[in-house]
């Protein structure tokens, strides 16, 4: 049977330019042919799970470093399990009563700064298994003797953020946290969702390290753990027996992630990357054609081998906002989805690791649509002002005065999570044949 089903029509009809990064929200990331055929394979056979995660943990402990591994549903999944690990060990009849049977040991350490959301809550990670976030330091500054006093009988393990929604100054550098978690027999976790560096954190002494396999792997929806033999085994019997078993994966994603990782061993990485730039370099010379904005390359900020544009636009041209201009962008045909975490201090980011043959041309057409409702803004400062960009202006008797309009602590983001969650269906029903 050739003929197509109804949702690959949808998928059609509804697929969108990414120039966001690998956002779970998109799809993560393009799966390759090559991994789709692995996944393939494993379809329409049945296999031993325990057998297929051995040879998971062989791949992993090869490309990683690390003593052990295995494949979890997500990474959020794989934080929950490993922090499991870490509160029950080998007590087996505590993994199988948490969270509602306590071991004395529930807290789990982590910097203010890296207790961040990003669509998920890590601190309910924690939570989610019993234990409690014992949060160090503020969010701009965390000092050794901070989390040195923080840890007592009770500590259960550190986990570690990396992550561009984290806190990139002020806190503690990695090699310290490190030695002082295990100066006091406290493992490290490290949530590495969406790093490249696949041997860094097991090298520089972290205990457990997760990382996505949808991401930048460009595989299916999984997590991958690398990590210490012990916590490893226990991780898995959580996933396999104990409150993880609500995350466990299937055969297809065990599958996927193993084929992702021995790709990933063999692509030619910095032929990769330099197509990525000649992509972004091709849309940064279109959009220079756009008066109105002002475009800047930047560094991906965790180390990652990303360069992305930083999109602003001009206060002496128009006074169009970037988040105004990102709208326009989503919601254009086709839909270009742009890398908007920081529109509320004036400027969104290209990202070009998702981008396929093609996009980069419609990227360009795309902004140059916009470009006349941009010219259509009156711009928010006079030509002869040479002062440089503010956000402020001066009221009637010539006193500084903040731009409301402008400065982040009065803009109110776009996306309301109660509002969309309101907006999602009440009931599930068959729509019209």
């Amino acid at each position: 049977m050739n003929d197509k089903l109804p949702i690959q029509k949808w998928i059609n009809q509804n697929k969108v330019i990414n120039v966001s990064g690998t956002m779970t929200a998109l799809g993560a990331s393009l799966v390759p042919k090559e991994i789709a055929s692995a996944i393939e394979d494993s379809l329409d056979i049945f296999i031993d799970i325990n057998a297929l995660q051995a040879e998971a943990s062989r791949v992993i402990a090869e490309l990683t470093g690390a003593e052990a591994g295995c494949v979890s549903a997500c990474t959020a999944s794989g934080i929950c399990i490993g922090l499991a690990a870490s509160i029950s060990g080998e007590d087996l009849l505590v993994a199988e009563s948490m969270p509602i049977l306590k071991s004395p040991m529930d807290e789990v350490v982590l910097l203010k700064g890296h207790n961040v959301s990003y669509g998920g809550q890590i601190h309910q990670h924690i939570h989610m298994v019993g234990a409690r976030p014992i949060e160090i330091g503020t969010v701009n500054l965390a000092e050794p003797y901070q989390l040195r006093n923080a840890i007592n009988q009770s500590t259960v393990a550190g986990l570690w953020v990396v992550s561009h929604h984290t806190v990139q100054s002020g806190l503690l550098d990695f090699d310290t946290f490190v030695s002082i978690c295990h100066n006091n027999n406290v493992p490290v976790i490290v949530d590495a969702a969406s790093e490249y560096d696949l041997r860094i954190f097991i090298e520089r002494g972290a205990d457990l390290v997760i990382y996505s396999g949808h991401k930048f792997l460009s595989g299916p929806t999984s997590g991958i753990l690398a990590g210490k033999l012990p916590l490893i085994r226990v991780a898995y019997y959580h996933q396999t027996c104990g409150m993880g078993r609500s995350m466990k994966v299937g055969k297809e994603s065990i599958v996927g992630a193993i084929a992702s990782l021995q790709r990933w061993q063999k692509i030619d990485h910095k032929k990769l990357h330099q197509l990525e730039y000649q992509r972004l370099k091709y849309i940064h010379s279109g959009l220079d054609e756009i008066e109105s904005l002002l475009i800047q390359e930047n560094p991906d900020p965790t180390g990652n081998p990303i360069t992305r544009l930083k999109i602003s636009i001009d206060p002496k041209i128009s006074s169009m906002s970037v988040a105004k201009l990102s709208e326009f962008l989503k919601n254009g045909e086709p839909s270009v989805i742009v890398r908007d975490h920081h529109v509320d201090l004036g400027y969104f980011e290209i990202d070009p690791c998702n981008l396929n043959e093609g996009d980069a041309e419609i990227v360009v057409s795309r902004f140059k649509e916009i470009q006349k409702a941009l010219l259509k803004q009156a711009p928010i400062q006079p030509e002869e002002d040479e002062l440089g960009p503010r956000f402020s202006c001066y009221n009637q008797d010539g006193l500084p005065s903040v731009d409301p309009d402008r400065v982040p602590w009065t803009f109110q983001k776009s996306r309301d999570r109660e509002k969309v969650f309101k907006g999602w269906p009440t009931t599930f029903q068959k729509g019209n044949r």
